[in-house]
């Protein structure tokens, strides 16, 4: 490597480095006690330098910003899959508060690099097909939707908008980890709860068979088995509490959470690819039909969020000018006619 690889190579392991820091800074921001844990930082460096290398990699694999506008609706197969007609570009992406946000914030900037997110909807129906000369009927087919268009990150260049997803990403994965501890947290309290009252039917059981239902009869705790249910009950609270981890340790328990998501950010963020062949109607073509110049193959990225529940959302980068930015009222009376007429999606 000569001294201009070695020179980058430095850079980007400052980088990096740099992006692990300011990742723990900002999880440490949003649960201040996590700085109490042992070691809390030395521990969470290699996990966070995990995620980040892996969240760098499905960040720079995504294509270049396609121009997201009603002229090239017509032009470009995946803007032409994405929406349902040019003035749809400009009305969907125009609803974006986050985007309005970043040009009243940005003044100068012509155009944004944006995210742009999607629900991906696919569908078996049946239609109509040309085989030939004959048109066949009632042919199986499977149609491709995009709804719920939603812009959330903006950036004035393709390169800040990247470096924004990974610190975005980051953070989704730390809220995961956070989310777990939440989740261990609400169990403990469930269970102590579950405890106190089984204890308390326990007592009131046992205190039964020593009052005058011993003597004349008809105390609940004559009848077999009810004392040892209730005690079965309790032996199996006390494993559960017991394998949760004494209260005193929860701050340790919500750190290793933290750190186990960061440890295998590709179970809870992946970044998939799905190839179609579409027809102008977001049908799906087969493969080894015959091409013609209705067809596009396209490849779709498709996110899986460390959501609980998951979810799966169809994106890209795209590029947006000022100047197709719709005014506040005409995106409102355009929504309220969309409503009006039964068609929002």
């Amino acid at each position: 490597m000569g001294l201009l690889g070695r020179i980058r190579n430095r850079d980007k392991q400052a980088a990096a480095q740099d992006g692990v820091d300011a990742a723990i800074e900002r999880l440490l921001a949003l649960h201040p006690q996590l700085r109490l844990a042992r070691h809390g930082r030395k521990r969470l460096v290699p996990a966070v330098a995990t995620s980040f290398a892996h969240v760098r990699a499905l960040v720079d694999a995504v294509p270049a910003a396609r121009e997201a506008s009603a002229a090239a609706w017509d032009g470009d197969p995946y803007i032409h899959a994405w929406f349902a007609g040019p003035d749809d570009v400009a009305l969907r992406i125009s609803r974006s508060a986050d985007l309005r946000a970043f040009f009243a914030a940005n003044g100068d900037a012509p155009e944004a690099y944006a995210v742009l997110g999607m629900a991906l909807t696919e569908r078996h129906v049946l239609g109509a097909r040309m085989e030939g000369e004959t048109m066949r009927r009632d042919v199986p087919q499977t149609t491709l939707s995009f709804s719920d268009h939603q812009v959330r990150i903006c950036g004035r260049s393709d390169a800040e908008l990247r470096e924004k997803i990974v610190r975005r990403l980051l953070d989704e994965l730390a809220l995961a980890g956070l989310a777990r501890g939440a989740v261990d947290k609400s169990r403990r309290a469930v269970l102590e709860r579950e405890r106190a009252l089984l204890k308390t039917r326990l007592q009131l059981l046992e205190r039964q068979g020593q009052g005058i239902g011993s003597v004349i009869g008809g105390d609940v705790a004559s009848e077999p088995g009810e004392l040892a249910r209730l005690h079965a009950q309790v032996e199996e609270n006390a494993r559960d509490l017991a394998g949760i981890g004494l209260r005193e340790d929860a701050l340790e328990r919500e750190l290793e959470h933290v750190r186990a998501v960061f440890a295998q950010p590709g179970r809870h963020l992946s970044v998939s690819t799905r190839r179609v062949i579409l027809d102008r109607m977001n049908v799906v073509i087969e493969a080894g039909t015959p091409a013609d110049t209705s067809m596009s193959e396209l490849e779709l990225r498709i996110a899986r969020l460390p959501t609980l529940p998951p979810r799966m959302r169809a994106f890209s980068l795209v590029r947006f000018a000022r100047a197709s930015l719709l005014p506040e009222k005409s995106v409102f009376e355009d929504a309220e006619q969309l409503l009006s007429s039964g068609l929002w999606s």
